[in-house]
């Protein structure tokens, strides 16, 4: 048996406020008198108090009377003034905090420096002089504009934060989903280094789906399959993956990533670590296949015919620029179709919304 003994626990009752003049603050007995808590609220504690430091109370304002009922009223009224002192100053600033991180976000969403934050400020600060001139409370916007913390070390500080909040979102996704699906593709940058850009698909118990940029992982040396291997499993350890979730893996058709024996897909099926998954690769390109095989010449044909003459003279073009612009139509042109690229026949849906 244990000798520590579990701490008995108390609860405030509400009948030691007219008794006592004691409130719970916080799940502390406070005293509304002289604002003191005591350390146990339990009743002999709260008694003791009141009758020790204001036994005049119950003389000046008896037990049962009205005059005692408006005094700890007012009393009370006293203590939420008093709070409500140091609650606003902190909700004003952690309004000032959340619109500085939504500004740090529009700026690093449009790729703007981070010294841009004040340039936003001082337009904010221009607008609302004109905005407010004659606002009751343009004092206090104008002392709310000058509260955000705009400045490039605090910008920068900000999209830190919000990427690493974003990184935990997608590693929380990942721990919870049902399912998911990875795709990988390498490329190379300017600095001549292998880069491995791997996106994953994730699949809830409600059946809803998330997909998202997983990862950029560098391949410093050789681009093999088992280097690929090794840089993707590297990764799933490092950030505690469920691989035991994973059943897909979606891949380009270079021999590095699907080759029989030394492909990055061969070594995953080689992993005891790895579940047994299912491999897709070239999906773009047997989409292009079955744009070839499929017949769209009664439809290619007459927009062809029809685009070809609208932007074959110059005049004939700016005027259907014109008239677009008249229409209110979605998109402002068209654009000239090829045969080069097969993805050119997605424009077959803007000829559709401005004809």
């Amino acid at each position: 048996m244990s000798a520590a003994k579990k701490r008995k626990s108390y609860n405030f009752h509400q009948e030691w406020e007219t008794e006592f003049c004691f409130t719970n603050v916080n799940d502390k007995c406070v005293c509304l008198i002289c604002g003191a808590s005591v350390s146990v609220g339990k009743r002999s504690n709260v008694e003791r108090h009141f009758t020790t430091i204001h036994g005049n109370f119950s003389r000046d304002f008896p037990m049962g009377t009205n005059l005692r009922k408006e005094k700890i009223k007012e009393l009370k009224s006293a203590l939420q003034r008093q709070q409500c002192l140091f609650t606003k100053p902190t909700k004003k600033a952690n309004a000032a905090t959340e619109a500085s991180f939504k500004v740090a976000h529009i700026l690093a969403k449009h790729k703007k420096p981070f010294t841009d934050g004040a340039v936003v400020k001082e337009a904010m600060t221009a607008a609302a002089e004109t905005l407010f001139v004659d606002h009751k409370s343009k004092t206090e916007i104008m002392s709310a504009i000058g509260d955000v913390q705009l400045g490039a070390n605090t910008v920068a500080r900000r999209v830190t934060a919000l990427s690493e909040d974003a990184v935990g979102q997608l590693d929380s996704d990942i721990q919870r989903c049902k399912w998911f699906s990875i795709q990988c593709d390498e490329s190379v940058d300017a600095s001549d280094t292998a880069q491995l850009a791997v996106f994953v698909r994730m699949v809830f118990e409600d059946f809803s789906t998330k997909e998202e940029f997983l990862t950029l992982l560098p391949l410093k040396t050789t681009t093999r399959g088992v280097d690929i291997y090794n840089v993707v499993k590297g990764y799933f350890v490092d950030k505690k993956v469920p691989i035991e979730k994973l059943v897909s893996i979606t891949t380009d058709g270079a021999p590095a990533m699907t080759g029989r024996h030394s492909g990055f897909i061969a070594h995953c099926k080689k992993d005891p670590d790895f579940p047994k998954i299912l491999n897709y690769h070239c999906i773009i390109h047997q989409q292009a296949i079955c744009a070839k095989v499929l017949d769209f010449n009664h439809i290619m044909g007459p927009v062809v015919k029809i685009i070809n003459s609208i932007r074959a003279k110059a005049k004939q073009h700016r005027c259907f620029k014109v008239f677009l612009e008249e229409c209110a139509a979605e998109y402002g042109d068209l654009l000239l179709h090829t045969d080069i690229r097969w993805l050119s026949r997605g424009h077959l849906k803007q000829f559709e919304d401005v004809s």
